[in-house]
């Protein structure tokens, strides 16, 4: 029979008094400069402490922050003088928000428009992400024009409010083309969003003779533009489907070669006789090797 999974810290919150939390670092002047730190900063102050800070008991009858400094820099700008925290069995630093999953920019729109929803102010809402009211009217509208198609193709990646203005210009079928090519590409950027834009048909669009006032470009020069650029979307999906075999291929190759140049006697005939194919040996069997960076140091 498997043994039960041990919880890793008591199942009851304390409160703890600031003074007796013991911090394992001090916050650089740096990170208090951040967007997020400032955010948490402005999150305590509007609502208070969400997510209890992480401590462990110490001998001496205090407590050891684990995780939690900058909601503790929050509370004590508030002039609070206990903390919500919840006690772990062991005194690591290695907790869940190591490996958290930060909010992609859709969900942080399905939970600013619940919050409305559910009659918290928008500036109560500003006031705790520390933004202005206006950025909240504008994540709220977000997905405002966009494919229901789109939006589920994109809930979890990092897209930004900007690109999804450049994507509203689009019709759905557009749209959705677009953001399978940024999902293949990995790359949400604005630039890139606002280059596929460029390079879509009229037909495409809401607003065609819009865009042509936004680029600049002659009918010629956007019609060499959605060529070029077709050709390198072409281009890319014939190597997206090759990538697997080559990858495959690259790996018996070096697995191959690296059995070979272990052989030191064949490893000194190439060095005596033919040297730049080594080279280029070591070059591929280095090349899907875990020890590459040791390797290239030494």
């Amino acid at each position: 029979m498997a043994e039960p999974v041990r919880i890793a810290f008591e199942r009851k919150i304390i409160m703890v008094a600031v003074e007796s939390l013991l911090p394992t670092k001090v916050l650089p002047a740096q990170v208090k400069d951040t967007v997020k730190y400032k955010r948490i900063v402005a999150s305590v102050a509007e609502v208070g402490v969400i997510e209890p800070l992480s401590v462990a008991r110490l001998d001496s009858g205090g407590y050891l922050l684990l995780d939690g400094h900058a909601r503790l820099d929050g509370l004590r700008i508030q002039g609070a003088t206990e903390a919500a925290c919840i006690v772990e069995h062991d005194d690591e630093s290695f907790t869940y928000n190591k490996r958290v999953n930060r909010l992609p920019p859709i969900q942080e729109h399905y939970m600013i428009v619940r919050a409305l929803e559910r009659g918290v102010p928008e500036d109560k809402l500003a006031r705790a992400l520390d933004v202005d009211a206006k950025v909240i009217r504008q994540r709220r509208n977000m997905l405002t024009g966009i494919s229901p198609d789109v939006v589920e193709l994109l809930k979890d990646k990092p897209v930004g409010q900007q690109a999804f203005q450049k994507l509203r210009k689009m019709k759905p079928i557009r749209q959705l083309e677009v953001a399978e090519l940024m999902v293949s590409a990995n790359n949400y950027t604005i630039s890139y969003a606002k280059a596929l834009l460029a390079t879509s048909k009229p037909a495409d669009l809401h607003k065609p003779d819009e865009l042509k006032k936004a680029t600049g470009l002659s009918p010629e020069q956007m019609a060499r533009l959605e060529r070029e650029m077709a050709a390198v979307s072409q281009d890319y999906k014939e190597l997206e489907v090759s990538y697997g075999d080559d990858m495959l291929v690259l790996v018996v190759a070096a697995g191959f070669l690296d059995r070979l140049l272990s052989k030191p006697e064949i490893e000194r005939f190439l060095a005596s006789r033919h040297p730049e194919f080594l080279d280029n040996f070591r070059s591929i069997a280095a090349a899907t090797s875990l020890d590459q960076p040791s390797a290239a140091a030494a």
